[in-house]
Order: C-alpha cells, then structure tokens, then sequence
C-alpha cells in the first residue's frame, strides 16, 4: 500500500492523531524515518489545525524523525567530501544527489517549523494559553527555533552564499534570548541550544572564540544551579554539560597548537552536539 493512501485511511479514521502517533512510533521502530516525517508532518498539520500545540512526546518525535533522516546524509557528506575523492568527477556527481537529498529535507522541515508550528506556537502564547501537555509555551517555541537553527546549519555545511549561515544565527539568537528569559540555566532544551549555537559559531561562522565563550558560559551557569535539576531532567542536562566541557576542551587545545592550516573538526576530533 502507498504511503499516501495509509495516510489516506488514518486521516478518515475516527481518531487521526492518534493513528499518525502510532505509525510514527511503528517507523522509528522500524527505522523507516522518512516514513516517520511524513507522518509527523500529517501530525503536525491536524494539531495545529485543532488550534492545538504538539506535546513534549510529539515534539521529541518530529525532532528524531528528521534528525534520522537527514543524519544519514550528513554523514555520507562528510565522508565525500574527505581528501582522497578529491578530483573524482564521479564523486562530484555524487555529492551533488546526496546534497540535494540533505537540502530537500532541511527545507521540509523548515518550511513545517517556521510556516506552522513557530507561528502557531507565538498565537497561544499571545493569547495567553498553555500548550497542549502543560507545557509552558516559551519552552515550545525555544524548542523549535533551535530546531530552526540546526537545519540552516547543516544547510549551510553543503551551500554556501545563500545566507543560511546568518539564517543559522538569527533562530539561535532569538531562541537564546526567550531561553535566558523564561527557562531554567540547566533546562535540556537551554542546554542543548546552547550546545549547538556554540557548535555553528566553530564550524560554520569561523568563530572560534565566540564559541568557546558560549559554551564556557552556558556550563558555568549550570553547573551553579545544578541543585536546581529534578531527577527527570538530571541525566539529559548532565550529559549535554559533559559534551559542552568536551568541546571547550577540544577548541581551546586546538587553539593552543595552532597551526598554518585552518582548524576543522574530523570524522575523530568532531565537535559534538545534541
């Protein structure tokens, strides 16, 4: 059967989000993730269209289905692009499908975070509502603009000259501002934002030395709040301290040895993000 006409039958169903929350949940086990974004994104249109935000769980499971999805392709990337397939014009034809397949999913879920759910998200909070799951409302929005971010981020790894890099530092910039604002200094979703705007000012905005001071702050200021961790939150929030320490380390030994060439991170030496 078709994907389209399954999702056909859900949707007619008497009870489509929950037939889509199951599918998605069937596809992730079965690591079938592209099939998992197009339930979710069928998800995504039937909540809003209810007036509703997505829950905490429905959020994590947009964010693995498309981190999955275009994971793959970002790894293969990486690997094409390594020195030894320089010069291989087959290669370069190569490179050029899996780009377009990396952009192509980058661009559906920007489209479904920034035409949908951001604006829907900025709606309940202008009118003074909670979230859907009781989840304060800035906590959503931060959550998706960081998801924003990241996807002008790895647009930007593959396409230079579009503005994508300034793209990457506009969402990230707005998601730290209502993250300092509203959410907890060891909150996962502040941490992980902070991971990751650390991450894109190293890698793709060549700027070392704000990154360092980023991720410097973001773990000095959990880790004097870390009494403040419930234990629902203390794995998530420790772990991603730990890699914000590891990329300090990393960056400031690389700065430490520089060198003629220009420092980028390897498939060994990659700096981490959530």
């Amino acid at each position: 059967m078709a994907l389209t006409i399954l999702i056909g039958k859900i949707k007619s169903g008497s009870d489509p989000v929950k037939g889509l929350l199951s599918m998605a949940k069937a596809s992730e086990n079965a690591e079938r993730y592209s099939d998992m974004c197009s339930f979710m994104r069928e998800l995504v249109a039937a909540k809003v269209a209810a007036g509703e935000d997505l829950t905490v769980e429905e959020r994590n499971l947009l964010s693995v289905a498309y981190k999955n999805a275009v994971g793959a392709r970002r790894a293969s990337w990486r690997t094409l692009i390594l020195d030894e397939y320089k010069g291989n014009s087959l290669i370069d034809e190569y490179k050029k499908k899996v780009s377009t397949e990396m952009k192509t999913i980058c661009m559906e879920v920007l489209k479904v975070l920034e035409d949908t759910l951001v604006p829907n998200i900025e709606k309940i909070i202008s009118g003074g509502e909670k979230s859907e799951g009781n989840t304060p409302p800035p906590e959503a929005l931060v959550f998706y603009l960081k998801m924003a971010g990241d996807y002008y981020r790895y647009l930007s790894e593959i396409v230079v000259k579009e503005g994508y890099d300034k793209k990457a530092e506009e969402k990230y910039k707005k998601g730290t501002s209502l993250a300092e604002e509203h959410l907890l200094a060891t909150h996962p979703i502040r941490l992980g934002l902070a991971l990751n705007f650390s991450v894109c000012y190293y890698e793709i905005l060549k700027n070392p030395q704000a990154a360092c001071d980023m991720a410097k702050k973001a773990f000095d200021a959990a880790i004097s709040k870390l009494d403040t961790l419930d234990e629902a939150s203390y794995k998530d929030s420790t772990l991603i301290m730990q890699l914000l320490r590891d990329n300090l380390t990393l960056w400031t030994s690389s700065a430490e040895k520089e060198t003629e060439e220009t420092t980028n991170a390897t498939e060994t030496e990659m700096a981490a993000e959530q």
